[in-house]
Parts: C-alpha cells; sequence; structure tokens
C-alpha cells in the first residue's frame, strides 16, 4: 500500500476513522451513508455507464436499477471514470466466467480496501508475533498484492511465494525458506494448500513444516467448513474462510476469530435483492447480495447485483454485533449431474466430511446420464476402508443431492488442474471432464 503525499495519509486515516465507527449499526449510520452514496454518486457522473443519473437523493438512489455483472463485463470501460493510464496499479479480473475485466486502481481504491479489511483482522493478525507466507498470484489479479498491504498496514514480516511462479517458486524452494522463516499465518488457495499438503505428507514434511503455523486463511476460491476443518486437522491449525468479494467490487466481508464472515459496513453499502425489490440488509434476510463500494475511486459502482445467494445473521459468537454473511453461491453455478443441480459447496461439503480427501474429479458422459466420481486419497490412510468410504459417499450424495454415482473410485493422483487453484481457477474446468466412451466398473 503506497502512501506518497500528506492527502494519501490523511485519507487513510479518515477511512480508518471511518472503519471503525460504521463496523456495527449506529445512530449516524443515516447521515453517513447519505453522504458517502452522494459522493459515490457523484463519482459515478463521470462514467458513460451512468452518465444519465438524476441529481442524487436517497429517493433517487432506490429508484436506480440494479447493476448486472453481465452489464460490467460487457462494457468494462464504460464504469470506468478514470483512463486505463490513470490508475496506479492495472489489474485484471480472471476470466473464469468469460473475458478477463480490466481493473485499474488509483491510490485511494487500494488504500480504502487496505484498511477496511486489515481493520478487521487486527484482532487475530495484529502485535501477536505472526509471520505470514502467501501462497497466492500476484501477476494481473491483485488479491496477493491486497495481503501483502494487510500485512504492511499491521506490521507483520510476511513473504510471497506462489509455488506456480516458474523460475523463482517450487515446492523446493517454499519448504526451503520455510525452515528459516517458519511461518504461523498461511495465505492460501484452497487447492494450493490441497496439492502442498499432499506433497509434504508423501515426503514426510508435514509434521515438521506444520509446527510453527496457527491461521490458515484461505481465500481466492470457494472453501466450504468441511474443507476447513480437513485443512486445519492435518496442520494442527485453524483454518478460516477469509475473505468474500470480487475484483470490481473490492472486498466485502472479512472473517472472525470464529471464522465467521462479517460485511465490511464501513466501506460498503449493502442491500438484498429478493422477491420484495431491493430492501436493506438486515439480519433474518435472505436474497441476492447487491453492494455500493463507498470508496471505489477509478471505478463507481452503485447497486452492483453480486449474484450470489447470501443469507444474513447477527449474534455472531465473536461478541462483534455486525452482520454476518453466508455466501451459497450462484444459481449459474451449478451444474446438472444426473438430472440434479449441483453447486461447489454442496458437493464438497459431502467429499470433504471425512478428511481424508485429497481432491476430486467428476466425470460425466455427454449425455448427462452417467457420472463417476474420482477421489484422490489421503497417502497416510488406510485403503481397506475405501470402500466403507465410497457407500457413505453415495448415501449422503442420495440423501442431500438426489442422486447416486455410477462410480466411486479412490485414485492416487489426480490432473494437477483439480488443485492449481488460486485465483486461476474455474470448478467447471478444473473438476469435469467429459468423457466420450463410458468405461465400465
Amino acid at each position: 500500500m503506497k502512501i506518497n503525499s500528506r492527502s494519501d495519509l490523511d485519507f487513510m486515516e479518515r477511512i480508518q476513522q471511518q472503519v471503525a465507527a460504521h463496523r456495527r449499526e449506529s445512530r449516524s449510520d443515516e447521515a453517513y451513508y447519505t453522504s458517502k452514496l452522494a459522493e459515490v454518486w457523484h463519482r459515478a457522473e463521470g462514467t458513460s455507464a451512468y452518465a444519465s443519473l438524476d441529481p442524487f437523493s436517497m429517493r433517487a438512489f432506490r429508484d436506480l436499477h440494479a447493476t448486472s455483472k453481465d452489464d460490467l463485463k460487457a462494457r468494462p470501460l464504460d464504469y470506468l471514470r478514470v483512463p486505463i493510464d490513470a490508475g496506479l496499479k492495472y489489474y485484471q479480473t480472471t476470466g473464469t466466467t468469460g473475458a478477463p475485466t480490466p481493473t485499474p486502481r488509483t491510490a485511494q481504491d487500494m488504500i480504502a480496501n487496505t484498511v477496511s479489511v486489515a481493520e478487521t483482522w487486527r484482532t487475530m493478525l495484529a502485535d501477536s508475533g505472526h509471520r505470514a507466507l502467501i501462497l497466492l498470484p500476484s501477476d494481473i489479479v491483485p488479491v496477493a498484492d491486497l495481503m501483502v498491504g494487510v500485512c504492511e498496514f499491521l506490521g507483520v514480516p510476511h513473504v510471497k511465494a506462489y509455488p506456480y511462479t516458474t523460475g523463482i517458486s517450487d515446492w523446493d524452494r517454499i519448504v526451503g525458506l520455510w525452515e528459516v522463516f517458519r511461518p504461523t499465518v498461511l495465505f492460501v488457495a484452497p487447492g494450493v494448500l490441497l496439492q502442498f499438503s499432499q506433497i509434504m505428507m508423501k515426503r514426510g514434511l508435514l509434521d515438521q513444516l506444520r509446527e510453527s503455523v496457527e491461521l490458515l486463511m484461505l481465500l481466492g476460491e470457494v472453501s466450504t467448513p468441511e474443507l476447513r476443518a480437513m485443512a486445519g486437522h492435518w496442520w494442527n491449525a485453524r483454518a478460516y474462510d477469509a475473505s468474500y468479494g470480487s475484483t470490481e467490487s473490492g472486498t466485502l466481508a472479512a472473517c472472525c476469530p470464529q471464522d465467521r464472515l462479517h460485511l465490511l459496513r464501513g466501506a460498503n453499502y449493502f442491500e438484498i435483492a429478493n422477491e420484495d425489490g431491493i430492501v436493506p440488509a438486515e439480519a433474518g434476510r435472505e436474497g441476492r447480495l447487491v453492494v455500493t463500494p463507498l470508496n471505489n475511486d477509478a471505478r463507481p459502482l452503485l447497486r452492483l447485483d453480486m449474484g450470489d445467494d447470501v443469507s444474513l445473521t447477527d449474534g455472531c459468537p465473536c461478541g462483534e454485533d455486525s452482520t454476518v454473511v453466508t455466501v451459497h453461491g450462484r444459481g449459474s453455478d451449478g451444474t446438472e449431474i444426473k438430472g440434479s443441480r449441483v453447486r461447489t459447496r454442496d458437493l464438497e461439503g459431502i467429499i470433504y466430511a471425512n478428511r481424508d480427501v485429497m481432491g476430486y474429479l467428476i466425470e460425466v458422459d455427454e449425455g448427462g446420464t452417467w457420472a463417476r466420481l474420482l477421489l484422490e486419497r489421503d497417502p497416510s490412510t488406510d485403503r481397506e476402508a475405501e470402500s466403507a468410504k465410497n457407500a457413505a459417499i453415495q448415501r449422503r450424495t442420495d440423501e442431500h443431492l438426489g442422486f447416486r454415482w455410477d462410480e466411486v473410485r479412490f485414485v492416487n493422483r489426480l490432473p494437477v488442474t483439480t488443485k492449481s487453484g488460486g485465483s486461476q481457477k474455474s470448478w467447471k474446468r478444473s473438476n469435469f471432464r467429459v468423457v466420450a466412451e463410458v468405461v465400465p466398473a
């Protein structure tokens, strides 16, 4: 996070105060959101996409149609208020659901997002002697830069080592680095962690490496509670679903020590789209999350429909009374298997429930009537128990998803594309394979 002017420093301190003051509901919320939304509205008037806005009022804001992600992806440059070369950094989305979206960010974009996330994680990371290893990509996508900014802001020593950076990092280099740096916190995509864990198990190094690790901060992909429990068990550490958001919107929620995602309400104005229209985001409500990021500078967005189904609750055991969001994913994320619509979270909750699967691949025929589930075995487990595990997975799939696999089979190794992860992964592309010919078990 670069701050090279007095105005940037003042901005950072102002954002820090706003985040602290509006982490939870307060009597000053209405005036705060009215003022911040007016500022976003004014910035949005400078874009082609929002050029026809009426003068700002809360009535005009609430009458505004939601901005769809499809429209944003179709004409991303129309939503920019600055030229591409006016941003301090240039990113793109991963493009896993279409063409990558150009996303320049100004210094204020990065300061605001970094401070908002860092303040939420302060109690978990700051002043605790932590050392962070960031196993996330830093090319083109912003996720690793954000983690670096958070560590810098909180004073946490850190190092980046994305294992797929050809010529710089690989597993051997990371092991060597580990022995000296002894990280206590890993920022890592779930798929990368699964692959890393498997390799360390095979080398007999996992027990040695995990001695220093306390926190696994998973981000960049979906992670289910079952996967986090499995990873935490392997590493003898607490695994967290660290954050939720997108490259377009910035970070919208961050985890607490109880592994709940709290909405970053000081930096965003949240609403819910449901059968009643677009309504305030209050605990107890469900629907699609609609967000207006309050500090987006290069690309101001008004009422962005994230497309994700969410449910909102309160009463988190961490003691923080800000709203907790549970993300259920998008309806369009599901894939049909044998007549049932299956989403990542639903399936992985079944696969990882027993804590002894290193990855999976779904094979289907072209007609979608035959499906086989291949599971990569944990090398330390008993193979004689696999038939019972297969039966348990069949039973849970039938109960929760409404179909049975034509075959469930454990294998020693799956293609690396099933687990390379880290903001370069699409579930449908990496964990599905359409086979032309069905080979019976």
